[in-house]
């Protein structure tokens, strides 16, 4: 049986672990410590499932509480996957959000999961990658 707990004073190792499971340490910082601790204790909503001692899923977002929680890692153990761990965490994190919607960035695999769960492509996402500058605008 799966639990939920809310909260990121969680172990570095098993975050660590979980996200190289997922396969979400592919495009994660996990080799750098200090960056994934970061990471997980300036998020303000952690949502992690459990089958027993062990971690096999988590919601890391950072919200306002009343506009707008970006989803920024859902992670579950590909051993767990298909079992309605991602949909769960994703509902447990709109329930906690508030009036929120909730905003994230797919992961190249999961692009064709998020519409099979009900959520609503957006066609005008913008990013401006860390080191990247932004271009300087010609007068007219």
């Amino acid at each position: 049986m799966i639990s939920y707990r809310t909260g990121n004073d969680l172990d570095l190792d098993q975050v660590i672990a979980l996200y190289r499971s997922s396969t979400l340490g592919e495009r994660r910082p996990v080799d750098d410590r200090a960056r994934m601790q970061q990471m997980l204790e300036k998020a303000n909503l952690v949502i992690t499932a459990w089958d027993g001692a062990k971690m096999v899923g988590i919601a890391r977002s950072l919200t306002d509480f009343c506009y707008a929680t970006y989803l920024s890692d859902l992670a579950v153990d590909e051993t767990y996957q298909r079992q309605g761990i991602g949909k769960e965490l994703i509902r447990l994190t709109q329930e906690a959000g508030g009036q929120a919607s909730v905003i994230l960035l797919s992961a190249p695999k999961a692009v064709e999961y998020y519409p099979r769960i009900g959520m609503t492509a957006h066609p005008s996402a913008w990013w401006l990658r860390a080191g990247e500058s932004l271009r300087q605008m010609d007068k007219q």
